[in-house]
């Protein structure tokens, strides 16, 4: 297409994470460092600066270029939202290194475009379903670790040595609750949930 411009969109998850792939790849493809934008967040959700951004100044004449699909979004509904207002509201083509079949300029008629549609769903659901199974073998891990006696959270505070006097002052309303909190070296919050458990014990 004559006149296309082209712009490419990264994103890694991490502040820890190495871009260059991504970067070395959209470059080849002729997409100019000044085209390029990055977000350094999740893709669990399209709200995201620099994709904002790009979105933009998408329009009829240009060309998004991403290394893999899950680099746009992992969401599959969020996924799909996107692409069709990419694709559809915009104009705009799609090329999708890792898997050339969505590229939106090989067939400019219904056939291609319902190509593209297909390959787009099943590699969203790819991508939504990875993320689903990293949830469960994350909650398999911690559900085997907890079995294993493994604790987790934050270590509870213990309870300071003055705490059941000022305790019964709190209760005889001697001392507010803020008072009370103060004296424990304790926030609010604290001292009322470890008021609530003495409480109990004294049961």
């Amino acid at each position: 297409m004559m006149g296309e411009r082209l712009y490419g969109y990264m994103r890694v998850s991490s502040r820890e994470q190495n871009e260059d792939r991504q970067r070395i790849a959209l470059s080849q493809m002729g997409v100019q460092e000044e085209h390029i934008y990055m977000d350094k967040q999740s893709g669990k959700d399209f709200d995201r600066t620099q994709y904002q951004r790009l979105l933009k100044k998408l329009d009829q004449n240009s060309v998004l270029v991403v290394k893999s699909i899950d680099r746009l979004g992992r969401n599959y509904a969020d996924l799909n939202e996107q692409w069709r207002i990419i694709t559809k509201e915009k104009g705009v083509d799609i090329v999708v290194l890792d898997m050339p079949l969505p590229d939106t300029r090989r067939e400019k008629n219904l056939l291609g475009t319902l190509i593209s549609d297909i390959v787009l769903a099943l590699l969203s659901y790819v991508a939504e379903n990875e993320r689903i199974n990293i949830r469960q073998r994350q909650a398999e891990g911690i559900a085997a670790a907890k079995a294993r006696g493994v604790k987790f959270g934050r270590s509870s505070i213990p309870l300071p040595d003055n705490f059941g006097e000022v305790y019964e002052q709190w209760k005889e309303k001697k001392l507010t609750l803020k008072q009370a909190a103060r004296v424990c070296g304790l926030a609010e919050s604290t001292f009322r949930d470890k008021a609530r458990k003495y409480a109990e014990k004294e049961k």
